[in-house]
């Protein structure tokens, strides 16, 4: 019997990740808001230094070159990728396909 691919497991955070296309952040005091134009979904990102980090995918290769170069402290880290995976498992972000692969 083949395995049967698990939908509801959680993304893993590995390679390169991008905001999708379709999401625009409006920044707040408390954070920010992103705003999906294709699903009409609202997320709250209620701290700055997610924010950082999310703004930071699209120059960086990993995630974890992100939370470096947002010099998120090592005790911050688990909840911002937790923070990270939602806002992967709600579509928010995305992986980013390199430069001259197709999609």
């Amino acid at each position: 019997m083949a395995p049967v691919a698990d939908d509801t497991a959680p993304p893993t955070l590995e390679g390169p990740w991008t905001l999708d296309e379709r999401v625009q952040i409006r920044p707040e005091r408390f954070g920010g808001l992103l705003y999906h134009f294709g699903t009409r979904q609202l997320s709250f990102v209620k701290a700055p230094d997610l924010l950082a980090v999310v703004r930071l995918l699209v120059e960086c290769p990993t995630v974890d070159d992100a939370l470096d170069k947002a010099e998120i402290p090592a005790e911050r880290r688990p909840a911002i990728v937790g923070a990270l995976v939602a806002l992967a498992a709600s579509g928010m972000i995305q992986p980013r396909i390199p430069a001259g692969k197709p999609s």
